[in-house]
This record gives C-alpha cells, structure tokens and sequence, in this order.
C-alpha cells in the first residue's frame, strides 16, 4: 500500500514537473530578432485574465459577461502567443510612466469602444489607487489619469467620413471628413471602421449615400467602404504632422454568426462556444475588407501601423458576450471585457514599447 502510494505520488509529481517545465517554456523568449506580433496561436494562460471587471467599475454593462450571466470563465485564460519571439506582458504603470503627458485618441464605432473600454479597464487596474475622471459630451468620452497627466478619449464614429442630416434625410458623404477638426491636437490616433458598413434595414443609419457628388440610395458596400477610406487616407495625409503624431489603425474586428467558418454548420453561431478555434479548424479566411485597409495603407504618404487583429481574433469563437449582454439577442460582434481587446492593447503596448510593427 505504502509503495504505491509513493508511486502514486511520483507520478503526480512528474506530471506536476512536466507542467511546469512547458509553462516556463511558453514563457521564453523565442527570438531575439525582429517579431511579427500578430502571427501566432492562443495558448491556456492560468495567470489570465489580466484584471477582474469587478473591480472596474465603469465598465460597460454590455461587455461584462460575468456579470451578465455567463457560466464559463475558460474563455478569460487565453493568452496570445506569437510565433517567433514573445509579447510583452502588459505593464500598466510602465504604460502611463512612458506616455506620461500624453493624449489618445480612439475614434470608431462600437468596436473602438469595446477597446477603449478594455484599456480603461487595464490601466485602472494597474494602478487602482491612482484618481481618475471619467466623463462623457455628446459623443466624446474621456478616461483620464490627472497623477499621470494622460488622457484616453474616445470619438464614437462608425463610418470616418461625414453623415449629414439634410432636407432628403441622413446623407453619407463619402467624400467629406468636416468632423476631422475634432481630431487633431493628439499624440496618438487609432482608428477603425467597418462593423455599420454593411447594415441595412432598421440599422442602416442613412437614406442616401453621396458618391463623388452624386447621391443615390445605395451602392456596392465594399466600394462605398473603399471610396470612404481613401477620403479618410487624404485626410490624414494632408493633416498630421508626423512629428508629433503616431497614427494607428485597428484591423476589422470579425464576428462568428457562420459555424462554417470554423467547420460547423452554418446555424452555429458563437453562442455556447467555450474554447477558441484553432488554424487548422478555421477555415473563414480573410476579409474582403481586410485586403482594402491594406491596400489603402499602402498607398499613403504618411506611414500608419496597422494593429492586425483579425486573424487572431477570428480564432476566438468564444469570446464574444452572445446571449451575456443584459440585453436581447445574440451578440457575436462585439466582445467579453475581460477578454480579446486586452489583446488588442497588449499588442498596442507592445508596439509602443519595442518599435516592432
């Protein structure tokens, strides 16, 4: 009984051993040379997640699935690990120690929101004891930290480009970017668009679209993303001064309404989905969307780091809030705070820290 009780306990042991041994080498650098952050996979992270939402208590009800209901919490221990090298753990006094008198800026939809709210969230949590304010006028949202001298505002945009409430109804300008003015003065800007493009019906939020002068009821969506993207192109190559300003752009974040994109039926959504997809399940591809923003990026004079989520956010089927949002419906376009935006502003942290793009 004794010998196999210390048997028992050696085999325990060595699994316990083996365990640990793959978790230290998780932790290893890889390379020593430059890294291509946005190519790797998930990996189980028992550290995770980087704060509790509990204890930030400005958080959007929509985004806090735990608080919502959600059963599971498997989805809050996944940590993304690129390839060749590794990501800095997020640091966030080393965050506002080096953006100390900083302003940023998020202008976006409710996918920058999302962001936005994860690094309030992060940073609060970094340094709890520090004040801050948190206000919001009109469509301007402001999380400052007074000790730190930084301000993260938020600039609720869905599309970039003007839309205009004329005597014909709501007009999207794809041409005019007049609300530019609020967005300079700031040390960093990260933007994004693309999630209310493609909404028609109730959600569509205009009636015409204006395409180089001429108004019409509707146009291909992708051309009309295109033309509005290349109007917000020029905008920033003919505004920002690259001196004093780093320009950012968040990939196109991706939902999961199609269980085909991961080898399921096409009536599986991301609801009661509990652990990310992997490479070799995945199997949606990439965004028409997605090649757009490259190539709009590529043609312009003022260089913008691309924050290239989507692949790696595509893999997360599970962390969407889906039925965890205090609402009706199932939401698979936005996402579970603690969850995949942290990720977003790691790599955000990331880029800032090491200079790697």
């Amino acid at each position: 009984m004794g010998d196999r009780f210390r048997s028992f306990c050696w085999i325990g042991f060595s699994w316990i051993l083996i365990l640990r041994i793959h978790q230290v080498h998780l932790s290893e650098p890889q390379s020593d040379g430059s890294c291509d952050f946005f190519r790797g996979t998930w990996v189980f992270d028992e550290t995770y997640p980087l704060y509790n939402t509990s204890a930030c208590p400005f958080i959007e009800k929509e985004f806090d699935c735990q608080a919502n209901g959600r059963p599971d919490k498997l989805y809050l221990k996944y940590r993304w690990k690129p390839t060749d090298c590794m990501l800095p753990r997020f640091n966030g006094q080393d965050f506002l120690r080096k953006l100390k008198g900083k302003k940023i800026l998020f202008i976006g939809d409710s996918l920058s929101l999302n962001q936005w709210q994860s690094l309030t969230c992060m940073l609060h949590a970094a340094v709890p004891q520090s004040n801050y304010i948190i206000s919001r006028k009109e469509d301007i949202s402001t999380f400052s930290f007074p000790d730190f001298e930084v301000s993260l505002k938020l600039s609720r945009n869905a599309y970039l480009v003007d839309l205009v409430k004329q005597k014909i109804g709501t007009v999207l300008k794809l041409d005019s970017i007049e609300n530019g003015k609020q967005w300079k003065g700031y040390d960093f800007l990260i933007f994004n668009t693309w999630h209310w493009w493609l909404h028609k019906g109730r959600k569509q939020q205009w009636d015409f679209i204006e395409s180089r002068g001429k108004v019409q009821k509707d146009m291909d969506r992708l051309v009309a993303f295109r033309e509005g993207l290349t109007t917000w192109s020029k905008w920033v190559d003919s505004n920002v001064n690259t001196t004093t300003t780093q320009v950012f752009f968040q990939g196109i974040s991706p939902t999961h309404f199609d269980g085909n994109e991961w080898n399921e039926t096409k009536s599986t959504t991301c609801c009661g989905q509990i652990t990310p997809a992997t490479g070799s399940t995945y199997v949606g591809g990439s965004s028409p969307a997605m090649a757009i923003v490259k190539e709009v990026l590529k043609n312009m004079s003022t260089p913008v780091i691309l924050l290239d989520i989507t692949r790696l956010s595509q893999l997360r089927i599970d962390g969407h809030p889906s039925i965890y949002t205090g609402l009706k419906g199932n939401d698979c376009s936005h996402w579970c705070l603690a969850g995949v935006p942290d990720t977003w502003n790691q790599l955000l942290y990331a880029i800032l820290s090491t200079g790697e793009t």
